[in-house]
């Protein structure tokens, strides 16, 4: 395997048929239960992707849909259209089998399809918890994939060893620990803007008037955009890169094959951009799939602004936008930070302000508050409004708050137990931060750390 350096964020898809445990790993390796667990085999998962802290990496792991045999009459598209996204983006595939049921045919064709790929494939028989799958192990072992990593999602074994074994094979293809931006880094020469929202609500137009030219091609059909593209643009003197990508839907409604495919195109594209302007249409108004969308960005720590589209169509535009500024903070309650924009990309009406106001955010994600300044708020915050007594009526204590990175802002509290803290009061505390300084269009991040103990000293 030939090793290449690389500061992109491997990514790790989890592969399999049906109910062989996929979900329950998911979660295991993101620390959280998004991916709706079930025994009913072909469970919608509620979401196709999260980050996760691997031994010393950062990296994305994805949920696939199962990959079973017979449930079209072309066997081979069933399989592609629910595989394509791990063998065309992953860095590493997870093959998931069941050690307890044995091999089926629906793994025998997925082994197949894999071993057509360049990709490296871990095959992880799950469900060794139960006893005598000493022979499908064995069996297992002949699919071709080298020794099978026996694990139980979920119970937990054997995940440590498969992380460490991830780990180490990561860093033999190149990748390395991140390190988080510095309290000294630069604005970088240009800024990224990803243009994402549901199929058909002006991506493309919008990109098109901000070029002045149809670069990006534009159709009234929904999903037009297969795939993302890259444009460089100087505006003003400042350089920008504008990134079209594919309609993004709700995550449960995401189709396979090549909608699935694209969808993760677009959100690789949020990952390497600085800025997301989630773009609304006014004519068909705000869908929960909106709310949806805004999530990824939101997860991904980005520069966020909502653009609403088409206001052409606006009979009373001084009237229509109030009433349109009213609803999008009620629905995008969760995002008072965002900054409005309203468009029409076929008139190219305030298109230009998209960008002005992307400058804007990516100078925010580069701030860095001086630290006597900011003991100075950390002491007044906490003095005007301590936090009450943890459940177990363990007096919180707060110690110190710190910026340790930018892109995005980052701050740390020192606390003795951050495990008690309640979310309000976490709340609390990044509302204050937002309120003294003004972190436009961006999130930020509040940390609670544990202060560590000092050491006792021996006695003599």
């Amino acid at each position: 395997m030939t090793e290449t350096s690389t500061n992109k964020t491997p990514i790790i898809a989890i592969v399999g048929r049906p109910n062989v445990g996929k979900s329950s790993l998911f979660n295991r390796l993101i620390r959280e239960r998004l991916a709706i667990e079930s025994e009913i085999a072909g469970t919608t998962r509620d979401r196709l992707y999260h980050h996760a802290k691997l031994a010393d990496l950062d990296v994305v792991v994805v949920d696939t849909g199962g990959l079973e045999y017979g449930k079209k009459e072309n066997i081979e598209a069933d399989i592609v259209s629910q595989a394509k996204l791990a063998i065309e983006d992953a860095d590493i595939i997870y093959f998931m089998v069941d050690a307890k049921e044995g091999l089926t045919i629906s793994d025998f064709e997925a082994a197949n399809l894999l071993r057509r790929t360049k990709k490296k494939i871990l095959i992880i028989a799950n469900k060794i918890d139960v006893k005598d799958v000493d022979d499908n192990i064995n069996e297992i072992r002949k699919l071709g994939f080298g020794e099978p990593t026996p694990i139980s999602a979920y119970h937990r074994i054997g995940l440590e060893e498969l992380e460490t074994e991830t780990a180490e094979i990561l860093h033999k293809m190149g990748f390395k620990a991140v390190e988080p931006e510095q309290l000294t880094a630069e604005k970088p020469k240009s800024t990224k803007i990803c243009f994402i929202g549901r199929p058909n609500v002006g991506k493309s137009s919008l990109v098109n008037a901000l070029l002045g030219k149809p670069k990006v091609i534009v159709s009234e059909i929904a999903g037009t955009t297969r795939d993302t593209t890259d444009t460089p643009i100087t505006w003003n003197n400042k350089e920008f890169i504008l990134v079209d990508t594919a309609g993004l839907r709700r995550r449960g409604r995401i189709e396979d094959g090549l909608e699935k495919l694209s969808s993760f195109k677009s959100l690789d594209a949020i990952e390497r951009s600085d800025v997301v302007c989630l773009i609304l249409d006014y004519e068909q108004g705000i869908k929960k799939q909106d709310l949806h969308i805004a999530s990824y960005a939101i997860e991904a720590n980005k520069g966020l602004l909502l653009v609403l589209n088409k206001i052409d169509l606006m009979d009373d535009r001084q009237e229509e936008e109030k009433k349109m500024i009213h609803m999008l903070r009620s629905k995008f309650d969760f995002l008072p930070w965002a900054p409005v924009v309203f468009t029409s990309a076929q008139n190219r009406t305030h298109v230009e302000k998209i960008l002005e106001i992307a400058d804007q955010i990516q100078t925010e994600r580069f701030l860095t508050i001086d630290e006597d300044e900011l003991k100075g708020f950390y002491t007044e915050t906490i003095q005007k409004h301590l936090p009450s007594f943890a459940g177990n009526n363990k007096h919180i204590v707060f110690y110190s708050l710190t910026q340790t990175q930018v892109n995005p802002p980052t701050f740390v509290y020192s606390i003795n137990d951050e495990r008690s803290l309640h979310f309000s009061y976490r709340r609390y505390l990044e509302n204050a931060l937002r309120k003294r300084w003004p972190f436009t269009g961006t999130s930020i991040k509040v940390i609670f750390e544990k202060k560590p103990r000092k050491p006792r000293k021996k006695k003599s």
